[in-house]
């Protein structure tokens, strides 16, 4: 038995959508509390410099998951195409310890 009595509720955690820059904080900080790459968060904000406090930071919902990019690897292996590694990770930058999501 489920523990359902008739009706019940999913729950599940979902991400805001838009998140306020705070003093001390950096693009790459945010990005680990999001658990996104800096590169995808910079390229979805189109950021050219660093954020500044008070900033509004379109946080992009991620679809995938993160990982490590070890020697030997290619966008190929790691994610089907370049065209796809770009698409999820918001640049056609890879390089061994890079952060991305597959």
């Amino acid at each position: 038995m489920s523990g359902c009595i008739g009706w019940c509720v999913k729950l599940s955690l979902t991400v805001p959508t838009f998140y306020r820059v705070k003093r001390g904080q950096n693009l790459t900080a945010i990005a680990e509390v999001f658990h996104l790459p800096p590169r995808l968060l910079a390229c979805h904000n189109r950021l050219e410099r660093e954020v500044e406090e008070g900033q509004v930071l379109f946080i992009p919902e991620r679809e995938g998951n993160l990982y490590r990019v070890q020697g030997g690897e290619s966008k190929t292996l790691l994610c089907g195409s370049p065209e796809s590694f770009e698409k999820k990770n918001g640049t056609a930058c890879f390089y061994i310890g890079q952060v991305i999501v597959l």
